[in-house]
């Protein structure tokens, strides 16, 4: 019978810092004041970005007629 051995060591390299952009920043949107993360690479807060819609992969269904 063979038997397989697996080796390996734990990872203990430096995880890399997150990307940060300008502090102090606030919404596009006209009249908001909301003051954006330093996270956020967004130039609007949470409720005045645009939609984004996730790409569909599968058949394309036809409507019942």
């Amino acid at each position: 019978m063979n038997e397989t051995a697996l080796k390996g060591r734990k990872f203990s390299g430096a995880s890399r810092a997150p990307k940060t952009y300008s502090t102090g920043r606030t919404c596009a949107s006209k009249g908001c004041d909301t003051r954006l993360s330093q996270y956020n690479r967004r130039e609007w807060c949470y409720t005045h970005a645009p939609t984004k819609y996730p790409r569909l992969r599968g058949r394309i269904v036809k409507a019942e007629a």
